[in-house]
């Protein structure tokens, strides 16, 4: 019995894919980090999804982010921009959730730093209208 060339190569391509071989296109990994500060009714949470930035050094994209607020806390995510010449953080939600709220928003956005620099986020919760951070919790990218 014979086999012709096409069945073999597209037995071969199978066996290919079968065993774990993924496209090139396929290498940007996508991660997550969970924040979570305070307890109870101050228990704020946040969830941020980014990837790497190919080629470029210490440059990650934030792609989107949900926050949880506690119910008397509004809540912020934001990364350590060495840009920022107030506190060094700057926040990536367009707003905060308060009371109990929530917020998600896809962000796509890149942040960049100098080589050696260590990239950061943080969740940080303030009771409403306050100016004192009273919850927070600190991640590295």
């Amino acid at each position: 019995m014979r086999i012709s060339a096409l069945s073999v190569t597209a037995a071969a391509m199978a066996a290919t894919i079968a065993g774990g071989a993924v496209p090139a296109a396929a290498d940007t990994l996508v991660s997550t980090v969970n924040l979570e500060a305070g307890a109870g009714l101050h228990r704020n949470s946040a969830t941020v999804t980014y990837e790497r930035v190919d080629g470029a050094v210490n440059s990650v994209k934030i792609i989107s982010l949900q926050a949880f607020s506690g119910e008397p806390d509004c809540v912020w995510v934001e990364w350590n921009d060495p840009k920022d010449v107030e506190d060094g953080w700057t926040a990536l939600n367009s707003e905060p959730p308060c009371h109990g709220g929530s917020l998600g928003e896809t962000i796509n956005q890149i942040i960049k730093a100098p080589k050696g620099y260590q990239l950061k986020i943080r969740l940080v919760a303030y009771h409403d209208g306050g100016i004192e951070v009273i919850h927070k919790d600190i991640a590295k990218l």
